[in-house]
């Protein structure tokens, strides 16, 4: 049985429609006109115990709306979800105690008190024992080396140390299912990598089962070998990141450096000529003919270099957003 199953889930809201100005504000008192804002628009999918899953998509795509409804904040228009055998709405204090939602642009923490009187008061909440506290508040941040900043005020920390605290607070618990939305948000590339780091460990140790949303591609690019791509509500891709490149490439990229100047006019003729200062000059050309292309390259060109490139995969994300 899959640890999270979400089948047919539709989330929508009814928004008011207000014509502008003082007129408009008058005739809204009396007549109003509304519509749907579908949030999320008939999505299925299951993520096994132990998944590392990237769920990403553009802004107002549907991806926080569907971690509130999985993690129990919002009551779904219509569709079955399920995590770990519960049903998120009900708000079972057995499931609540197994799941934790950290939101990198949302705090926990109490700003005016040091970041251990959350976790002190998270220990209460959750009903953990003095024992398992302290074990698991020394394996957190020895992972997130932070052990030196536990009793200083949460107002005084930098950005990075609030949310390796953020996270501690939400861990604090040991979760079984955890919902990520935006970790790195903000944070420094260093402090990205030491978070991506520990989300990787926290996976590995704890056999914890992570819904992951980000920008950064570089966080999904690390830590996820599944994805699912959400736009408008819709999913339009769930499988593994390398097949997006198998699915949705047609192109490959040529960078070659050139003894001699022989002009872009020449080149045009093997593929599109995407960027042409000498010596250096990269080429887009059709995946299926990129190693024929290169070969021509060698043998009839003044070339001194050479190499064949995937597209990075931001861009191939932005290709799929732009054909849906």
């Amino acid at each position: 049985m899959a640890v999270i199953s979400v089948s047919h889930l539709q989330k929508y809201y009814q928004l008011h429609q207000k014509e502008p100005g003082f007129s408009g504000s008058v005739k809204s008192l009396f007549y109003r006109k509304y519509y749907d804002a579908k949030a999320v628009n008939d999505i299925s999918f299951a993520i096994e115990e132990g998944e590392l899953v990237g769920f990403i998509g553009p802004n107002g795509a549907g991806k926080t709306t569907t971690l509130k409804c999985l993690s129990g904040l919002l009551y779904p228009t219509s569709g079955n979800v399920f995590v770990l055998g519960y049903t998120p709405f009900d708000r079972n204090n057995a499931f609540l105690k197994q799941i934790s939602l950290v939101m990198g642009q949302k705090n926990q923490l109490w700003w005016d008190l040091p970041a251990m009187e959350s976790f002190l008061l998270n220990k209460e909440i959750y009903e953990i024992s003095d024992a398992q506290f302290k074990k698991t508040l020394k394996e957190l941040t020895e992972l997130l080396d932070i052990s030196d900043v536990l009793n200083v005020q949460v107002r005084k920390l930098s950005l990075g140390q609030r949310m390796k605290c953020e996270l501690i607070a939400a861990l604090i618990h040991s979760p079984k299912v955890l919902f990520l939305d935006e970790p790195t948000i903000g944070l420094d590339v260093v402090m990205q990598k030491n978070l991506r780091d520990f989300i990787r460990s926290y996976n590995q140790k704890y056999k914890a089962t992570i819904l992951l949303t980000s920008h950064y591609m570089q966080d999904v690019r690390e830590l996820c070998k599944r994805v699912i791509i959400i736009d408008h509500g819709k999913i339009l891709y769930d499988g593994l990141l390398s097949d997006i490149v198998k699915r949705y490439t047609k192109n490959k990229f040529l960078t070659i450096e050139l003894e001699e100047d022989i002009g872009r006019e020449k080149l045009e003729k093997l593929g599109k000529v995407t960027n042409y200062q000498f010596p250096k000059v990269s080429l887009a050309v059709p995946k299926a003919l990129s190693n024929k292309i290169a070969a021509t390259l060698l043998d009839s060109f003044p070339v001194t270099d050479l190499n064949i490139e995937e597209p990075q995969i931001e861009a191939i994300i932005r290709d799929v957003f732009s054909k849906q």
